[in-house]
């Protein structure tokens, strides 16, 4: 039987676009969901994101915000962040594996949010060749040093896919925080799970249009420290910080 898995990723606290993001998942029969990290931080609703989150998704693996996040900071905004989420939340995340990984119509997946060898390595759609190809192979962080021939990831929030030396790299891009146009993104993988025999695989990219003077309110409304930043983001798709 053919399975189809969603695979969601960067929510960031942002509700508004994760409902929307759920709602049509759910309108496509799709039943299960992989989180690939960064629930919370940036946006002002990561405590309601990791509720969501934990009762929506099946498997969910840690993200660089997720991370970091429950470390001590005197950093106002992380403090705040901090204070939403509580102490079980940030231990949950804290403790979130790094990798997802199965085998689908013959195809090895490993799923992470930002590289197999740290969540804090960053690696663009531009890069060079030879650097996006290391995404493929394993380390001892990963559930098996296996080389991967499918590889998905989260953390640039940037939707791509390419094909490299016969194997399929892919960013989900953002739920909660795209930066190439203002719409939600994820991805959808059909085929048939944990068959090693060589069979029809499909990777869907989709786009959800979510209410984003929503989640704008929800941010100015929130009390959230320094807000501008995240609200053009959310308003333009466009990145903000200095690359």
């Amino acid at each position: 039987m053919i399975t189809r898995i969603a695979l969601i990723s960067d929510i960031h606290g942002n509700i508004p676009a994760l409902r929307a993001v759920l709602e049509d998942i759910k309108r496509r029969g799709v039943d299960t969901i992989y989180c690939l990290g960064d629930l919370a931080g940036k946006g002002p609703d990561g405590h309601v994101a990791v509720d969501l989150v934990r009762t929506h998704c099946q498997q969910v693996v840690r993200g660089n915000w997720d991370d970091f996040i429950g470390k001590d900071t005197t950093d106002t905004a992380l403090r705040w962040q901090q204070q939403r989420l509580g102490g079980e939340r940030l231990q949950y995340l804290g403790n979130l594996p790094y990798t997802i990984e199965f085998v689908m119509s013959g195809k090895r997946i490993r799923l992470f949010h930002a590289s197999p060898r740290s969540v804090y390595e960053r690696i663009q759609p531009w890069d060079e060749k030879e650097k996006q190809a290391t995404l493929f192979h394993g380390s001892a962080l990963c559930a098996s040093e296996y080389v991967a021939d499918v590889v998905g990831y989260g953390d640039i929030h940037n939707a791509y896919i390419q094909h490299l030396d016969g194997k399929t790299l892919f960013n989900t891009g953002s739920v909660g925080n795209p930066l190439e146009l203002p719409e939600a993104s994820y991805v959808i993988l059909e085929g048939y799970y944990e068959s090693k025999e060589p069979g029809p695989f499909t990777i869907q990219f989709i786009r959800v249009p979510y209410d984003n003077e929503q989640a704008v309110q929800d941010a100015i409304q929130s009390g959230m420290p320094y807000p501008d930043t995240y609200v053009l983001e959310i308003r333009t798709g466009k990145y903000q910080g200095k690359k």
